[in-house]
């Protein structure tokens, strides 16, 4: 492994503001310097041509501080500690320089990765218990790790065997094994659904794995199925006529007009109008305006999980995710502008907290609303941003109250809201997705799988804080805009084909969200009821050491599931490695109504699963509640100072003016 290092990683703003936390936190800290350290995994050793190019690359920003920083123990005492990616993880720095290098010609440069050296000065040497509370102040342990010394190769570029497939012995030890399984996997299954999945497999005669289990969870989890919405209701002992989705489907069963389609897809669309399309011609290559009919689709989603316990790969994950949904609605749309919004608790600024804004306290693994507003924005406006969309409305929001009489319970949002949305545009004839025949392929597009964002789905439908540190960590997302656009430049290219008399070859196509391909696959197969058969290490996959459940459920962002007809399939090779896209068939289409994931290198099937199980009528879900009435004080405007009160006013976040969020990004890509 070569170690490089690299220019100062913060600038002096950042870093006074960083040494303003850590001595909040270790007063005897005098200053911090930060600078970016290279690691750099070649098997082979680098011509001096090769080495010479990788310099060149890594020669960016202000320039290479001359001299280290002094000998720890030595007068004026340095502690030095280098943050990196979590171990076991890739960061996106490291997905784009290591295919720069590769198109720069380092072949046989394996991956580079990137963490920041701190060198922390004081006048004495601190303690080992002061050294980990400064650590505390200068990484996210949820996407970071800490080393104290060198950089071993291990904690970066480990190489493992693929782990094994699992299995839960359900016909041997019963249903208390899916119950263990269940709060092991996090699987937030519930008492019914785990009926449904021990009559099932008894009725297959065989033991769910662990794949099957985690598929299962994450395709019928409250974040996809949407169990509350959908369920029957029952108040006061009176069933109730509608559900909440009906009530919402409403004002299109009255008003459908004008609306193309609503509640079926990524994203709903609406009538658009005439418009002059500029798109290449498919054979020729030559520009060229076209004149037809342009509709406009709309999609709002949440990313409220991740945001909580990560915000700024969470918000950008979050609005990667909803263009996303637009993308991929109906057979490839284009995103065009989008939306970010927050709802959190009282911010509690230090040394500046409001007389209103009380708390009881939050769960350890949930941010607090302050550093929720701090990194989300910047997350949100940064992946779209880097991916070309104007992020051109918001909203903010912060709410916290006590419960009147109960000095435990408070309504607010720990749990942030984060809202993405946006509004793009769609042929029409590509609105609708198309039936797929057997024999079609099953294409992987965009970036590869990667140990993140596992069993997200689920995490995001369970209450904030009752699930454990592993598995909030395990649902943590990255993102990386650059690959989502050169995805979304395939799915522009063959839509715009279908302009020409070349036609557009997607027959549907979905993105990869909750659940992973996993989640996607399923839904793909279910459009038109067919079967399919999956092979799992044809799935692009940056992780050799994980295993079919991780390669099969993980949520690693950027990624679309597509089909095509075979004959097409050469065209599209071409349009993907113009774009630089990468893309891989991952299976066929056919008429069996079962899903099969094939391991070739383990010689065994991770699912085997007919459709009418995995995607089968569950239970519904009944919601039966009764009514309270909350004894409320009445309220006392007695005694108030209209002046102080109108101050008061103006300060709270939701009248105070926005400006800090509407300028910390380019509003006009």
């Amino acid at each position: 492994m070569l170690e490089l290092r690299g220019s100062p990683a913060l600038s002096p703003f950042r870093l006074d503001a960083l040494l303003a936390s850590v001595r909040a936190a270790v007063a005897c800290v005098d200053r911090i310097t930060a600078d970016y350290v290279h690691f750099v995994d070649a098997p082979d050793t680098l011509t001096a041509g090769e080495r010479h190019t990788l310099d060149n690359l890594l020669a960016y920003g202000p320039g290479v501080r001359d001299a280290g920083p002094p000998t720890p123990g030595a007068p004026g005492d340095c502690t030095v500690l280098t943050v990196i990616p979590r171990v076991g993880t890739i960061s996106p720095w490291s997905s784009k320089a290591t295919d720069i290098a590769r198109i720069c010609g380092l072949l046989s440069v394996e991956r580079i990765e990137r963490g920041i050296e701190y060198s922390l000065f004081s006048g004495r040497a601190l303690s080992a218990g002061e050294r980990d509370t400064a650590a505390a102040c200068l990484h996210d342990r949820m996407t970071e790790s800490i080393v104290f010394g060198s950089v071993e190769t291990d904690a970066l570029f480990a190489h493992h065997e693929p782990a094994s497939l699992a299995t839960v012995p359900l016909l041997t030890a019963g249903r208390v094994s899916l119950e263990r399984a269940n709060t092991e996997l996090g699987l937030a299954l519930s008492t019914d659904e785990i009926d449904y999945l021990v009559a099932s497999f008894r009725a297959l005669e065989r033991d769910p794995t662990d794949a099957e289990l985690m598929m299962f969870a994450q395709a019928n989890s409250e974040h996809c199925r949407h169990k509350i919405f959908n369920a029957r209701w029952v108040i006061d002992g009176t069933d109730q006529p509608d559900s909440l989705f009906d009530m919402i489907r409403s004002t299109h069963a009255n008003h459908p007009d004008r609306v193309l389609s609503a509640y079926k897809d990524n994203a709903a669309v609406m009538l658009g109008g005439d418009a002059l399309r500029f798109v290449s011609d498919a054979g020729s290559g030559e520009y060229r305006a076209i004149a037809e009919p342009v509709h406009t689709l709309m999609k709002v989603e949440t990313h409220n999980h991740p945001t909580a316990i990560a915000p700024y790969p969470g918000a950008a994950t979050g609005s990667g995710g909803e263009i996303r949904d637009e993308g991929a609605t109906g057979r490839g749309a284009r995103p065009k502008a989008g939306l970010t919004g927050y709802s959190v608790s009282h911010l509690r600024l230090p040394d500046d907290v409001q007389p209103w804004e009380t708390t009881l306290g939050k769960p350890d693994r949930i941010v607090s609303a302050l550093d929720i507003m701090l990194e989300g924005p910047i997350g949100g406006a940064a992946f779209n941003n880097e991916f070309g969309r104007p992020n051109i409305l918001g909203y903010f929001r912060t709410f916290e109250i006590p419960v009147d009489g109960d000095d435990r319970r408070a309504w607010g949002y720990h749990k942030p809201i984060m809202l993405a949305g946006g509004l793009g545009s769609i042929r029409a004839d590509d609105v609708e997705k198309h039936d797929v025949p057997p024999g079609a392929l099953l294409i992987a597009l965009g970036g590869p799988a990667m140990l993140i964002g596992l069993g997200g789905g689920a995490a995001s439908s369970m209450g904030s804080g009752t699930s454990s540190a592993d598995l909030d960590f395990a649902s943590v997302q990255r993102g990386n805009p650059e690959m989502q656009r050169r995805a979304q430049q395939v799915l522009d290219s063959c839509w715009a084909a279908g302009l020409t008399d070349a036609g557009n070859p997607i027959i549907l196509v979905h993105d990869v969200g909750a659940g992973g391909l996993s989640n996607a696959v399923p839904e793909v197969v279910d459009h038109s009821k067919r079967g399919a058969e999956v092979r799992l290490r044809a799935v692009p996959n940056a992780e050799r050491g994980m295993s079919p459940l991780e390669i099969w459920c993980n949520e690693a962002q950027e990624r679309y599931v597509l089909t095509i007809a075979p004959e097409d399939l050469d065209w599209f090779d071409a349009v993907c490695n113009r774009e630089r896209c990468p893309y891989a068939v991952i299976g066929t289409l056919d008429d069996t109504g079962v899903l099969r994931v094939v391991d070739e290198w383990a010689g065994d099937r991770p699912v085997d699963l007919p459709m009418e199980i995995l995607l089968g009528k569950l239970p519904g879900t009944v919601m039966d509640i009764r009514r309270s009435r909350p004894r409320l004080t009445d309220a006392r405007f007695d005694g108030i100072d209209i002046e102080a009160a109108c101050r008061r006013l103006l300060r709270f976040p939701t009248i105070a003016d926005k400006s800090f969020l509407i300028h910390i990004g380019d509003r006009t890509v």
